[in-house]
């Protein structure tokens, strides 16, 4: 059975530290027969002849022979022959050098899981690989982590006493998830600032905003956080207050918005475009076809809609394909900020009844064939927002916005 559903958040891994948003992945729920997981390679029953795998056993044969859990640490105990299993994949997963290609076994598995459904606690913000560096994607509207000054860019240091920088985004949420009302402490570095800093965070119950509207002086708002399960339903009933309005003026921000699904992203993008017009491509980076996601058709608006999109460096994954689509197929102006770059898919695959794969399997190309990975989405209008503006409670994004839309056409 092939049931996957393509989730493009994260990024960036796209992992929620709180609550989640899974960017770029796609769920595949098929069965691997053993017999298909190891190929190429001598001593598996005398059969393939490309790799040697005499080197893994006698390494194995070594430690088995040789090690003493009391000779490093008093706390270092013996592995059993499945955790060394699991060590081995993981491991060779790692060799890969692609920080969104993940093992998971049995234990870090159930945490996944529980990071999908959303019922944990954290401090709500997403994490993601930036240059390299482990960095924050976007804090959570209303979440701890905004309010203790977290954001979008910052690079995390340290989490408590651990090095963070070079860290994996799996194990840097296993560090900075836990229980409701105790603390975690961030050291993070952020542009402008010359010396790291420190925000001590007290974890939550994370509740993931959608959406909201807004209309004022004949501008109608839809302020989009995430593309969840339920956006496609919220975003149809949004446009059906901006059309019953009789505003022709719409500002669609998407700025801290992490991603998610992908199919809340087409179709989105297809109330605004003509049946068949290219939404996003997925390249594939393996042996599968590459797809391509073109709009529905609902196409409700006539040339009178006038439209501005809103993105930052927290807009990532399904926000960089909606904005992408739109802005190249000339129905919004993009204002704000650099988008964060989060454009690979990955596949989540069982491998064992509690241990899975999340293999990276393609990437999102925008109509005009751009990569979204890495190079993200420059707007049309690049506005900055200082700290200055942050303390006076201004929001000059907005205010080009305001002034594109009314601006005679």
């Amino acid at each position: 059975m092939n049931s996957s559903k393509r989730i493009v958040s994260a990024a960036v891994l796209v992992v929620l530290v709180g609550a989640s948003y899974f960017a770029g992945f796609k769920f595949g729920v098929r069965s691997v027969p053993a017999e298909s997981l190891v190929q190429n390679v001598i001593n598996k029953d005398g059969k393939m002849d490309s790799v040697d795998f005499a080197t893994f056993w006698k390494a194995w044969k070594i430690l088995d022979d040789k090690f003493s859990s009391n000779s490093t640490s008093s706390t270092s105990t013996l592995a059993s022959s499945q955790d060394r299993v699991w060590g081995a994949i993981k491991g060779m997963t790692e060799s890969l050098g692609d920080p969104y290609t993940v093992f998971f076994p049995p234990a870090e598995a159930e945490i996944f899981k529980s990071e999908i459904a959303g019922s944990f606690s954290g401090v709500g913000m997403e994490v993601g690989i930036k240059d390299g560096k482990l960095s924050v994607v976007s804090p959570i509207k209303g979440s701890p982590a905004e309010a203790a000054g977290v954001k979008a860019g910052d690079f995390i240091v340290r989490i408590d006493d651990v090095e963070s920088l070079s860290m994996s985004t799996d194990r840097a949420v296993k560090l900075i998830r836990g229980k409701s009302g105790t603390s975690v402490k961030l050291t993070l570095a952020r542009d402008g600032i010359a010396q790291p800093f420190v925000l001590s965070i007290i974890r939550d119950i994370i509740d993931i905003p959608t959406l909201k509207t807004d209309d004022k002086d004949g501008i109608f708002t839809i302020s989009l956080y995430s593309f969840s399960a339920s956006s496609a339903n919220l975003f149809r009933n949004a446009l059906k207050e901006f059309v019953d309005s009789g505003d022709t003026k719409l500002v669609l921000d998407l700025r801290g918005n992490p991603g998610g699904y992908l199919d809340a992203a087409v179709d989105m993008a297809s109330w605004f475009l003509p049946t068949g017009k290219m939404i996003v491509r997925e390249e594939s980076q393996g042996k599968a076809e590459d797809k391509e996601y073109r709009s529905k058709g609902y196409d409700i608006f006539t040339d009178k809609l006038r439209m501005v999109i809103l993105v930052d460096g927290g807009s990532a994954s399904a926000s960089e394909i909606l904005a992408g689509a739109l802005s190249e197929q000339g129905v919004a102006k993009l204002v704000g900020a650099k988008t964060f770059g989060k454009g690979s898919v990955q596949e989540l695959v069982p491998i064992t009844s509690d241990t899975s794969l999340k293999v990276t399997v393609a990437r999102w190309l925008t109509p005009n064939g751009r990569s979204i990975s890495h190079e993200g989405i420059t707007p049309d209008y690049v506005v900055p927002v200082t700290d200055a503006d942050i303390k006076a409670k201004k929001d000059p994004q907005m205010a080009k916005a305001v002034e594109i839309l009314n601006t005679v056409k």
